[in-house]
């Protein structure tokens, strides 16, 4: 799933700014640097990866195999020498900012937050990348391609600021038209006799029998339907589905704040029908008090969930272990996706993945070497090199099926430290291949133990009718401003809703959303109603 790490205490956003007005002679000025491969001595350059420690098998993300094969491969093509400086997966925003305070960023960094690359490019801390999209990044429009959310322009623009038509940074592609999927116990419907359910209602009812027959589904204690404190992201797919499916792109764009899109009529709805589902015993009670995926995962381990709403993929991935845990302590169990949230067109619709938006790379104006810093974006985006790093060795990474490639869990110095191995692959998140039909069987090969025939279902069920959130190139400073406040109350907002009184539902709407609009959701709305553009 793609989501930014809360940000940041007040003392460092002093030091931002502090630090970054020590660079505003720079301004939006131009690498200088050229330096042609194979010209004379190397040129120096540091680049960020993420540190997500060494458990579970993890190696050093600055030195291990994969780091020794870009270094030689980068110094042979094209005369750099590279030196990765880690920083944390985990507190990456507040880490990446404290660096950037300091003046020792890295030559080439990413992060996952637009609006603060936006704030510092603003400030004069980051280079404006447009001179250099027509001459050094060749290779990365080539992989980026067209944007299907803009018609006509190629997704390397996807984060251009339309404003002042400045590009400080480059979204990474997503591969992936999947996003959210709903699970369901099938083992449950088997023993109770019970179809999938095909609309909103049936599922509804579908939980209450769940509920009501734990005798039968043999185990002491059910929850019906588990999420955690995300109601937003948990609960995703229900929530959209209430949305009003007339309602345009640009007010939708307007009403949404900060992914927040709880003001886009319907929504309310979708949140009323989460209320009731709480008050008839049918969620967790204790939802408010999970704020990671740990303790939901070992309660759909455990055997007592009987669904639940997350990433389309989310109880087969590895580092989760959900379905083969499930399997362990409940043979015969397993977690099915299911499509019946449908919205007042009869549509299953659901939550799309946008081409472009995860991991933002960016060059800070402390760079030595910004024109090397492109160098190697420009090299990692070239196809022979991610895929490589995607895929790795035959009989280590990956094994021939058939003539294709069909990746296998490596452990070692081989090991992949992140999925795919984005942190190296940088441009690129997902498995790159030339043809959807390699895609689908590269895909449903991913999940070791999980039939591929499980994973494709999931990724289909995940794409049908998927929509990405509408988006539309925009600099929107007040949203920086505010996010973190509204962020938490955007949260807390979701937690009394699904909570509250029945016949309280309202009052704790309109005291809630008055509060959230005063809190800097208004000026956010007025000034995405000023720059919204149309495409």
């Amino acid at each position: 799933m793609r989501r930014m790490n809360r940000f940041v205490l007040a003392g460092v956003c002093v030091a931002v700014c502090a630090a970054l007005s020590l660079v505003l002679i720079l301004g939006a000025c131009s690498p200088k640097e050229t330096v042609s491969a194979g010209a004379g001595a190397p040129v120096k350059i540091t680049v960020e990866v993420f540190d997500r420690g060494t458990d579970g098998g993890k190696t050093d993300p600055v030195n291990n195999a994969w780091t020794d094969w870009i270094k030689a491969k980068v110094l042979a093509d094209e005369n750099i020498e590279v030196t990765f400086v880690p920083v944390s997966r985990w507190t990456e925003t507040e880490a990446i900012t404290t660096l950037m305070a300091s003046g020792v960023a890295p030559d080439l960094c990413y992060t996952y937050s637009m609006d603060n690359v936006r704030s510092w490019g603003i400030q004069g801390g980051v280079y404006d990348l447009t001179p250099y999209v027509d001459t050094i990044l060749g290779d990365v429009k080539t992989l980026m391609g067209d944007d299907p959310q803009i018609p006509g322009q190629n997704l390397i623009w996807h984060s251009k600021d339309v404003d002042t038509g400045t590009l400080y940074g480059i979204s990474n592609k997503y591969i992936y038209t999947a996003s959210i999927n709903t699970f369901i116990r099938q083992d449950w419907l088997d023993k109770l006799g019970l179809p999938l359910p095909k609309t909103t209602e049936e599922f509804f009812n579908t939980l209450v029998a769940f509920k009501n027959n734990a005798a039968t589904l043999g185990v002491s204690q059910v929850i019906p339907f588990i999420m955690g404190r995300d109601i937003r992201w948990q609960a995703y797919n229900v929530l959209m589905s209430f949305m009003d499916p007339s309602v345009t792109s640009q007010d939708r764009f307007i009403n949404t704040v900060i992914e927040r899109f709880h003001m886009v009529p319907g929504v309310k709805e979708g949140l009323r029908f989460l209320n009731r589902m709480y008050n008839a015993g049918l969620i967790d009670q204790d939802f408010p008090l999970y704020n990671d995926d740990t303790e939901p995962s070992n309660r759909m381990k455990s055997g007592v969930v009987g669904a639940f709403q997350h990433n389309w993929d989310q109880p087969y991935r590895q580092n989760l272990q959900i379905q083969t845990e499930l399997e362990k302590n409940v043979p015969g169990a397993k977690f099915v996706p299911v499509d019946c949230f449908t919205d007042a067109a009869g549509v299953t619709i659901k939550r799309g993945a946008s081409a472009a938006g995860g991991l933002i790379a960016f060059v800070p104006t402390t760079s030595k070497n910004p024109e090397a810093a492109l160098r190697y974006y420009n090299w990692i985006s070239r196809y022979d090199n991610y895929h490589f790093l995607q895929f790795g060795n035959e009989g280590v990474n990956y094994e021939l099926v058939n003539g294709m490639a069909q990746p296998i869990s490596a452990t070692g110095a081989w090991i992949q430290n992140s999925g795919v191995n984005v942190d190296y692959t940088m441009s690129v998140n997902g498995y790159a291949m030339k043809s959807t039909a390699e895609l689908g069987s590269v895909l449903a090969a991913s999940y070791p133990g999980i039939p591929p025939a499980e994973v494709t279902a999931a990724y289909e069920i995940s794409s049908l009718n998927a929509k990405a959130e509408p988006y539309v190139p925009a600099t929107i400073l007040s949203a920086a401003e505010v996010r973190n406040v509204l962020t938490e109350k955007s949260d807390t907002l979701y937690v009394n809703l699904v909570r509250a009184q029945p016949a309280n539902f309202d009052k704790v709407w309109d005291d809630g959303i008055k509060d959230w609009l005063n809190a800097g959701a208004q000026t956010v709305i007025d000034e995405q109603r000023q720059k919204y553009r149309s495409f």
